[in-house]
Formats: structure tokens, sequence, C-alpha cells
């Protein structure tokens, strides 16, 4: 057997004759369960949030959207629409026009966007699934539209409220002097039959109508449209089908994917989990100053026991050995625990909610093995490191002092 990891184990596990060192080692234990417990429960707190959040994207924004290389519209054409439809890569698409409008309600007045979209448009996004009230838009009824909360709450209209339509508005195009501000906009006026939710930005965005009204408000031909929104058969092979579009389509059109439509909440998400992380390691830090503290103190009360080791022949290198393996014995018996009841707590969490967003929304979070192993590796050579400062404190004269 390992003598050093027999002797290490032999002072790890027994009581030692100062109360101090009992007292100091189960303080440094705890603060390493504690640590470990917290930052797994944090970064599983963030997998679950990113999930939950990506969920919404979903209602949001389609897997690949194809965007004008140059202004703001394109014309379809019948080349660019069977390009589409053999590729077999593509599950669906749709065809859509968006601008930014003003929106007046009973003398409300706000600035969103109006989307107008095919019959194709919610086999692309799940935005039917986003209504908590009234229906997705019909061909059966014209000038009608479906709205975010957010805009139903700021001009106070929602659902089947058939008394004023809600007006949709766009500044006329052109570079002439204008004199009557009643002919400066364009002009839609629609029935409100849906609102859906999502995240705050998008609840906030968008003003569904049929893509015809669209075309109508902005002065466009039924060729003329803003994007095409794409849904893949297989989404995790997004980026080679985007490659691929870009070769079939040229230069005169830009494709991006969902991360890149949203790339500052991606690169917000993965700075606040990366300071976060940063946050919680350096809290292990502190607390395994603990460990190096309980090891020190191991070693000045061992001294006696070192200098007969030493005379019987013991290196001074397997003799540090002996505090580099309980330093890390410790560790381990602390993550170990500390892993244990943030796994149990992150399960507790998922399986019955206790902590809660809203009163029908649980705090999301995710057990994933990345962050187990993320917690592991970060503890493991911490643990490491700390047990090494700990034992360069043994040499030949402090022993035999």
């Amino acid at each position: 057997m390992n003598f050093p990891l027999y002797i290490a184990k032999r002072y790890l596990f027994s009581r030692n004759s100062t109360n101090a060192i009992n007292i100091i080692t189960f303080i440094a234990t705890f603060s390493v369960i504690v640590g470990t417990a917290a930052l797994f429960i944090v970064l599983s707190g963030f997998s679950g949030l990113r999930t939950f959040s990506d969920s919404l994207l979903e209602v949001s924004d389609p897997d690949l959207k194809i965007l004008p290389g140059k202004g703001k519209n394109f014309e379809i054409s019948d080349k660019l629409i069977n390009s589409l439809v053999d590729n077999t890569k593509l599950k669906e698409f749709s065809c859509v026009v968006e601008e930014r409008v003003s929106l007046s309600y009973n003398g409300k007045n706000y600035i969103a966007f109006i989307k107008g979209v095919d019959k194709h448009y919610n086999n692309v996004v799940q935005i039917d699934s986003a209504l908590t009230v009234g229906n997705w838009l019909d061909k059966k009824y014209v000038n009608t539209a479906v709205i975010g909360a957010g805009i139903s709450y700021k001009l106070s209209v929602g659902a089947f409220n058939f008394g004023d339509p809600l007006r949709v508005m766009v500044p006329k195009p052109g570079t002439k002097f204008i004199t009557n501000p009643n002919k400066a906009f364009n002009a839609i006026e629609v029935q409100v039959v849906g609102v859906y939710t999502g995240s705050e930005e998008f609840q906030n965005k968008f003003v569904f109508t049929h893509i015809e009204q669209a075309q109508k408000l902005l002065n466009y031909t039924n060729q003329e449209i803003s994007a095409i929104e794409i849904k893949l058969e297989n989404p995790s092979k997004v980026e080679n089908v985007k490659d691929e579009l870009v070769n079939i389509l040229g230069d005169g059109f830009k494709v991006k994917t969902k991360k890149e439509l949203n790339a500052l909440y991606y690169k917000v998400v993965n700075t606040e989990n990366f300071i976060s992380y940063l946050i919680f390691t350096l809290i292990i830090v502190i607390a395994l100053f603990n460990v190096i503290g309980s090891i020190i103190m191991m070693i000045i009360d061992k001294r006696k026991n070192l200098k007969t080791l030493l005379s019987l022949g013991t290196s001074v290198k397997d003799i540090k050995r002996i505090f580099v393996y309980q330093g890390f014995l410790l560790v381990l018996v602390g993550m170990s625990i500390g892993l244990f009841i943030g796994v149990v707590s992150v399960f507790i969490q998922l399986k019955f909610g206790f902590f809660m967003i809203t009163d029908s929304l649980p705090y999301p979070v995710e057990l994933k093995w990345i962050n187990f192993f993320v917690v592991l590796l970060t503890i493991i050579v911490l643990g490491f490191i700390a047990s090494k400062i700990a034992s360069s404190r043994v040499n030949r004269a402090f022993i035999e002092k």
C-alpha cells in the first residue's frame, strides 16, 4: 500500500489531540461542501435559464433567415423559390414583410413593427403556441392582427375588442415637402384577434398581419418581401445549411442563424454564466484557505510524529506527500458531499418547484453532465493546488528543530 496515502488517511479520519484542529478541519470541510454545492446549483440554474430562454426564441425566431444584402426588401423569383423547395434539408419556409410602424388606439400611440406573414409562418416558428388570448390569423378574415402582450397592455387593446380598430401607420416614401400631415402616412385599420406572449422584447415588438396587408401598407408589389424565414429538418446542422445557402444565393443576400439574429442575447447569457462561475470559484478559493490552514495546523501538531518518521528513514518528499494526500482527501470528501447536496437540490427543484419566478412558473434549473464535470474539475484542481501550498511548509529544518 502507498505509505504516504495510508498515513494521510489515518491523520484525516482520526481525532487529533488538539480540539482546535478538529474544529478547523470541520470548518474547512464544511466550506468545501458549501462552495461545491453553491457552484453546482448556480451552474444548473444558468443552464435552466438558457434552456427556458431558448424555448422562448422558438416562438420568435426561425432556424435561418434570408435577408437582402442591401436595402430593406427584395423581389422573390421562381429560381429562388425553387432552390428552397428542392432543398431536402429545409422543412418549411415562409415569406415575411417587416417594417417599423406607428400604432394608434383610442388616443394612445406606440412604435412597433408590423410583420406580414403568409400561411406557412406558424409551421416555421411556434408562434401559435405562444397565444394566450384569441386565435392566430385566418385567411377567411381580412384586416385582422395578432399583437404582443406588451403592446396590448400599453395601448389598452385586447383581442376581439370590436370597438375602435387598431390603426397601423407608416410614413409615405418620398422627398417632397409635406404640407398636410394627414397625407403624410399610409395607414390600415385592423381588428385584434389574438394576443401572444414571449420574451419581453418580442411581446413588445410585433403586430402580425397577413402579408398582403403589410405589402399594401408599404406599397410593395406581391413579389416584394423583407425576408424568408426557414425551419430545418435538422437544426443541429444549421451552419452547414447556412453555408450551402450562401453559396447558392450569392452576394445579393445575407443568411443569418438564430444565434446571429440574437447575438446580443447569447453574448449576455454567456458573459453572465462565465462571471457567475468566476465569482463562485473565487468563493471556493477563499474556502480552500481553510483547508490550507487546517493542513498547516496538522503539520505543526504532528511535528514530533514527523521527526520519528524521518528517523525511521522516511524521506522529506514522502512526508510532504502525506499532507498533499491529506488535503486532497479532505477536499474530495467535501466535494463529494457538496455535489450530492447540489444534485439533490436541483432534482427537488425540478420535481417540486419550490422556488418560483411567478405564481405559475418555477425557477428553471437543469441537470447537465457538463456542469457536474466543470465543478469536479474546478474543485480537484484548486484542491490539489491548496494541498501543495500547505505541504510546502514541511522541510527538514522544520521537522528537526
